[in-house]
């Protein structure tokens, strides 16, 4: 990735914060601003930033400023535009998204309404995860993905925080705008948790090509026969296998003809087998290749696999 890419998306995502902490993240060294993951902020401590190697104050220079509550309220209108009612929705996920392609996961006291949760009060940390887009991270992989010309199906595994969602969204990007290999394709993404497009407004914040359609915030089960109804998708894509409903809504989509692009919490094709609702996965023989994700030294290594 581009180091003055990296540098310019932190310093946008620092725009969000409340300004004592703008000027706090703007002191940080461009090194480290080019590998942040995370600014993290939790009512009593002070500002940290997540780096590939765990989290670090973001200064040992400045006194010990430390986070308040109306710091986080303020981050919460910068992010919203003053207008979070109209965020209450994902805010009850425990998320706000920024224009920019900004995901904020915030923590508070939740507010229970019929068995459920309908918003956040009283909010006690946030978390802004400073999205960038790699793009050519699949440039590898999609080829090996292809057979005869086609897409197969194919599930990509890693532990948390590897970039399964980076590959993913490259490999949408680059079906929907085709390559020498391929022609376009149309591309349909369920994207339930807002990580694979960043919607924000109804456009997407990351480039997800020139031929995808997608629905934000729809749960899986749910979104994929929609969008099987209403976009006619070549390749439908998902983030985070998770439940059974998933897994017979992906079925379904398979008997239709239609290739699929997934991802899912695991280290390994033989961890799958050890999770009764990945065994169910493998039993029904939708993916036809793996790619499996591990880092070595910092650096990101992809395996291709048959299922």
């Amino acid at each position: 990735m581009d180091e003055n890419y990296a540098i310019i998306r932190y310093e946008q995502a620092a725009d969000l914060l409340p300004g004592r902490w703008q000027r706090v993240a703007r002191q940080v060294p461009d090194w480290r601003k080019a590998l942040a993951e995370e600014l993290r902020l939790r009512v009593g401590k002070p500002m940290t930033l997540l780096l590939p190697e765990g989290e670090v104050l973001v200064t040992d220079e400045l006194p010990r400023m430390l986070v308040t509550q109306a710091d986080l309220e303020q981050l919460c209108d910068n992010v919203t535009g003053y207008s979070r009612y109209a965020a209450c929705d994902t805010l009850s996920h425990g998320y706000l998204t920024a224009k920019g392609g900004f995901r904020v996961g915030v923590c508070g006291t939740a507010v229970m309404r019929n068995g459920s949760n309908s918003n956040l009060r009283d909010i006690s940390s946030a978390a802004i995860r400073i999205g960038r887009q790699q793009k050519g991270a699949a440039d590898q992989i999609l080829p090996q993905l292809l057979e005869n010309g086609c897409l197969c199906s194919t599930l990509i595994l890693s532990p948390p925080g590897l970039g399964k969602t980076t590959l993913l969204r490259d490999l949408v990007r680059q079906l929907s705008d085709g390559t020498e290999e391929l022609p376009a394709h149309r591309v349909s993404v369920v994207d339930e948790r807002g990580e694979i497009a960043v919607m924000y407004q109804g456009a997407p914040q990351m480039d997800v090509g020139c031929h995808t359609d997608v629905l934000d915030a729809c749960p899986k089960a749910i979104g994929i026969p929609m969008l099987l109804r209403a976009a006619n998708p070549r390749v439908l894509a998902v983030d985070e296998i998770t439940t059974r409903e998933d897994l017979a809504a992906m079925e379904a989509a398979a008997n239709c003809g239609v290739a699929l692009l997934a991802t899912a919490h695991a280290q390994s094709r033989e961890e799958l087998t050890r999770k009764p609702l990945f065994v169910s996965l493998l039993e029904l023989g939708v993916f036809r290749r793996c790619v499996t994700i591990t880092a070595r030294s910092g650096v990101r290594q992809y395996q291709v696999t048959a299922l």
